[in-house]
């Protein structure tokens, strides 16, 4: 049995909606898998310069380990794999490179079953990161609102505005999810917790019905400030966007930058330099798995 499982990367909080909002975006990572006797081999091809170097190649890979955390789940025998992983999804820029991965294991797993994922299958993916904003949108496509209750993840896709075309800066620089987190105050005063529900609601409006209104809806005062000093860059640059009346938003735990623009571009007197700035369309489908 041979299975080749497309995932795309995925952008998160989108302003206000810490560990809530997702959205698919348009790059992915290709992982080829083959049932068997018995052992296991990982390749890994690195299409990011270099953002490979220090993964494993062992059990310990991400993408296996989901995928044996899925075929426990639902009770698939597995003697041995073969893993070919064509990656590219930057790593630790904030465009949810281990939830795509989590995503690719746990969809293999139900290719093995016979199975589509669902709602049980982000709960396995989810598990890995301890939220599930980036995993919805890899497994489920376009914009996700993502929460947990009683100790498990749930969530629904919503369709993002056909306007829409996301635009990224990516820098050099990487970030750890983990220190970022760090970061961030245990408690935040009434006022910003209150700006940021009222944002978080107007953001569901304006990215799937009103698009005008996203300068205003992507403002935050949750998360992204307490974030600066991991990447002083990634927040002027976020600044400079919102003057020009960009709405941008610090991708994940950053530091890559998001801009929800209609047009694809960026405004030409916005100095970019130390970042890699493309356009990446919203991923519609989220993971494809196809059999050869």
């Amino acid at each position: 049995m041979r299975y080749t499982i497309t995932v795309p990367a995925s952008t998160a909080n989108l302003g206000s909606g810490f560990d809530t909002f997702g959205m698919a975006l348009g790059l992915h990572d290709v992982v080829e898998v083959a049932v068997t006797d018995s052992g296991l081999g990982v390749e890994v091809l690195d299409a990011g310069a270099g953002d490979m170097s220090g993964v494993p190649t062992d059990e310990t890979h991400l993408v296996v380990r989901a995928l044996h955390s899925a075929c426990r789940f639902l009770d698939v025998p597995v003697p041995g794999l073969r893993l070919r992983c064509h990656n590219a999804i930057p790593h630790s820029r904030g465009l949810g490179s281990s939830a795509a991965a989590a995503v690719a294991g746990v969809a293999a797993g139900y290719a093995l079953a016979g199975a589509e994922p669902d709602e049980s299958a982000l709960r396995l993916a989810a598990e890995f990161e301890g939220h599930a904003d980036n995993a919805a949108a890899s497994l489920f496509g376009g914009f996700v609102l993502a929460w947990k209750d009683e100790g498990r993840f749930h969530a629904r896709r919503l369709e993002p505005h056909p306007s829409l075309r996301p635009v990224v800066a990516v820098p050099a620089e990487r970030s750890s999810t983990g220190e970022t987190r760090g970061l961030l105050p245990e408690r935040v005063p009434h006022a910003d917790a209150a700006f940021a529900v009222s944002r978080s609601a107007l953001a569901v409006h304006a990215l799937t019905s009103s698009p005008e209104l996203l300068p205003v809806a992507t403002q935050d005062r949750l998360h992204q400030d307490y974030r600066e000093p991991a990447f002083p860059a990634t927040v002027r640059l976020v600044r400079a966007l919102r003057a020009h009346g960009v709405a941008a938003v610090v991708s994940g735990a950053g530091p890559t930058v998001l801009a929800l623009t209609t047009t694809g571009i960026l405004p030409g007197e916005i100095d970019v330099e130390g970042f890699d700035v493309f356009e990446l369309p919203v991923d519609p489908v989220g993971v494809r798995v196809s059999t050869d």
